[in-house]
């Protein structure tokens, strides 16, 4: 399998995960809400995404973008770390590399642990039924609202998510510019949009992310 191949295989996956986390991070401002509301709207949207096929289907391939994502990172990263090169998938190896560039390995591990603690304490518990019973609301689907909840008004859980968003930013933005270069965009001007909008975008998610459990918190 071609270099090419495994960079084009981690960049698609990659923009593919962006458009998912706006998404998700959409769901998750519905906890902002007064309560009552809040607890409606985000179980109600939760039991919608669990019994539509088409979200079904999108959710698999969700799960293999992740699983195809890390792994052709890893061992492209584990290539370049032995053949002492770039430490990431860069297009110039000539250019000046950010900080960002040269750990994306480590900003990746650092994701991976949140996304383990996380799908444990939240995933698991909902779609696998995996430890605390969870109840039903009113309208009788099943209480989401209530486990993210808890979960944000756990101190420590608080601050992990809010701290491991901080690597999630600099993996947004560079790995958002890297995707684009290597599927082949080299418009110049069109880089320096390109490098804005990624920006704008890993401020947005990881602040956005990084915020609402802290919000919660103190509700």
């Amino acid at each position: 399998m071609s270099l090419f191949f495994k960079k084009s295989i981690i960049a698609t996956t990659g923009l593919f995960l962006c458009v998912f986390l706006m998404v998700h991070l959409s769901a998750n401002i519905l906890l902002l809400f007064p309560e009552a509301t809040a607890r409606s709207l985000y179980n109600a949207y939760s039991t919608t995404l669990r019994e539509s096929t088409l979200i079904m289907l999108v959710a698999y391939l969700l799960y293999l973008s992740i699983i195809f994502h890390v792994i052709y990172a890893g061992i492209i990263t584990y290539k370049n770390r032995r053949s002492k090169s770039d430490r990431y998938i860069i297009n110039h190896k000539n250019e000046t590399s950010s900080w960002a560039s040269q750990n994306m390995g480590v900003l990746g591990v650092l994701i991976l642990i949140f996304m383990g603690v996380h799908l444990v304490n939240f995933w698991a518990r909902v779609k696998l039924g995996i430890g605390a019973e969870v109840k039903t609301d009113i309208a009788g689907n099943i209480d989401v609202y209530e486990v993210a909840y808890a979960l944000f008004h756990n101190i420590y859980y608080v601050l992990f998510y809010t701290i491991l968003m901080i690597p999630l930013g600099f993996h947004l933005h560079h790995g958002l510019q890297s995707a684009f270069k290597t599927l082949g965009f080299y418009h110049k001007k069109g880089l320096q949009v390109l490098a804005k909008i990624a920006l704008i975008y890993a401020i947005i998610v990881s602040l956005g992310f990084g915020i609402i459990p802290i919000i919660v918190y103190f509700k």
